[in-house]
């Protein structure tokens, strides 16, 4: 092992006689003593490659800065990428509440002093549950990704069943997520969409379901933005092998269509991302879990619930974790699932991004939104070699755009699409390579149509130069 004299300006007890008195007291004469039992093969003998650190807050801030410098971010150009993370217009006052002291470092755990923050979180479930029409919210996990993993996991557990149908369109990302999550003990079927619409293939999951199966995953809208017309079906199908329906959703849609509850839903997930949270380079994420007040479902969420409860003094009220004991924080290694660091200040955000929106608003929104998708559908289906797959199905937020017939490849379409200053979309040709040359484009509330105009009219060019 090396030893340094060097006394590190953050790290405390670098002082060479700090460190020897603490050698003393634990009744070492050097650091090698500690290291004794590890053969000496394995020891490095050498320093770390390491840069030189930095000494000073403004030469760390300088170098920050620089790398933060190399970046391009959506704000600077015109961007109709999505697949997951939306640019949607985050008001000034979720930015201004979500950086108060008391709410930013509210992860877990109980803080010293609280100002309010298991209050928000309540507030934050209330009105998630309103949006969902469904009665019990959790405090976000990471993302949404987590989120549809729990919520398969949770299933599980309801059911005392070990198989899992996933069906439909599902990113790769996210399907890797899932996969990582609930293997090796759960058996996982996947159903494919049809190819023509994007949508479930309902014959083929009728044929697969079976008593041993605990739940049918679906996304709504799916990855490819269209809408599960069959929800519906597919919910009753789960329920008549008692099995139970987990459905993702995008929340910003639910202003304009039927929550899945609606549809037959048990259990409700998807990320808070688009409900006032930036994109933050792919950062800002918190996924929801939502059931109905069944103590059955209730006592296997794995992350923290907050109530509300009447106190000692007349019109007072107090919050706080609501069957706390189902929690790992409470059985530690005996938990449902291990409950960590959370979401919590993405869920504090959301909650004043909806509170602020209002119902109507939430419904402005999403028909904004709908008609900006069909307004771009339209457009970019006009130009000469360009085919829209799933164009007779109904689609919110994103849509694919095949290319096969332009005789440009994707990759260069977006290359091109870059170099002015617009980033097209997301590249499916190779994690959905039987869609052929195609790309997923997201349209948003922040969009115009002199946005999309543009976007139709680069686009245009770029494929006929």
């Amino acid at each position: 092992m090396h030893q340094t004299s060097f006394v590190h300006p953050y790290i405390p007890n670098s002082v060479p006689e700090i460190k020897q008195k603490m050698l003393e007291e634990i009744g070492v004469s050097n650091i090698e003593e500690l290291y004794r039992s590890i053969p000496e093969h394995l020891r490095l003998n050498r320093p770390l490659k390491l840069p030189q650190p930095f000494r000073s807050e403004y030469e760390l801030v300088r170098h920050i800065e620089g790398l933060l410098s190399k970046n391009i971010s959506a704000r600077e150009r015109l961007s109709f990428l999505g697949a997951g993370c939306y640019q949607h217009y985050v008001p000034a006052i979720c930015d201004e509440i979500n950086s108060r002291g008391e709410f930013l470092t509210a992860y877990a755990g109980e803080p010293y002093e609280d100002h309010g923050r298991f209050q928000a979180l309540f507030e934050y479930e209330s009105m998630m549950g309103e949006l969902l029409n469904m009665d019990v919210v959790n405090v976000p996990t990471y993302d949404g990704f987590q989120a549809s993993a729990t919520a398969i996991r949770m299933a599980c557990r309801i059911t005392g069943r070990n198989k899992v149908i996933l069906a439909g369109v599902i990113g790769k990302d996210k399907l890797s997520k899932i996969m990582d999550y609930v293997q090796p003990d759960i058996e996982v079927v996947q159903v494919p969409f049809i190819e023509s619409t994007g949508l479930i293939n309902v014959e083929i999951l009728s044929s697969l379901i079976s008593r041993d199966c605990a739940c049918i995953y679906f996304e709504n809208p799916n990855y490819f933005g269209t809408l599960e017309i069959n929800g519906e079906e597919i919910s009753a199908i789960a329920h008549q092998f008692d099995a139970l329906s987990v459905v993702s959703v995008n929340p910003i849609s639910l202003g304009v269509i039927n929550p899945p509850v609606e549809y037959g839903a048990d259990i409700v997930c998807g990320d808070i991302q688009p409900l006032g949270i930036h994109m933050y380079y792919g950062g800002g994420h918190g996924g929801f879990i939502a059931t109905q007040d069944d103590p059955r479902f209730v006592m296997e969420f794995p992350s923290r619930l907050f109530g509300v409860a009447a106190t000692d003094v007349a019109g007072e009220y107090g919050f706080g974790d609501v069957a706390y004991e189902r929690t790992s924080f409470a059985k530690r290694e005996e938990g449902k699932e291990w409950v960590g660091t959370a979401a919590a200040l993405w869920g504090i955000t959301a909650g004043v991004y909806l509170a602020l929106m209002g119902p109507r608003g939430m419904m402005e929104l999403g028909e904004g939104i709908m008609q900006r998708t069909r307004y771009a559908i339209e457009k970019i289906g006009e130009i000469k070699g360009v085919k829209i797959p799933f164009y007779s199905i109904p689609h919110f937020n994103e849509f694919v755009v095949n290319f096969d017939q332009t005789g440009k490849s994707t990759q260069t379409i977006l290359e091109k699409l870059l170099q002015r200053d617009i980033f097209g979309g997301k590249d499916l040709s190779r994690e959905f390579s039987n869609l052929g040359q195609a790309i997923l484009f997201c349209v948003t509330e922040n969009h115009n149509q002199k946005d999309i105009d543009l976007l139709v009219s680069t686009l245009a060019e770029v494929i006929h130069d």
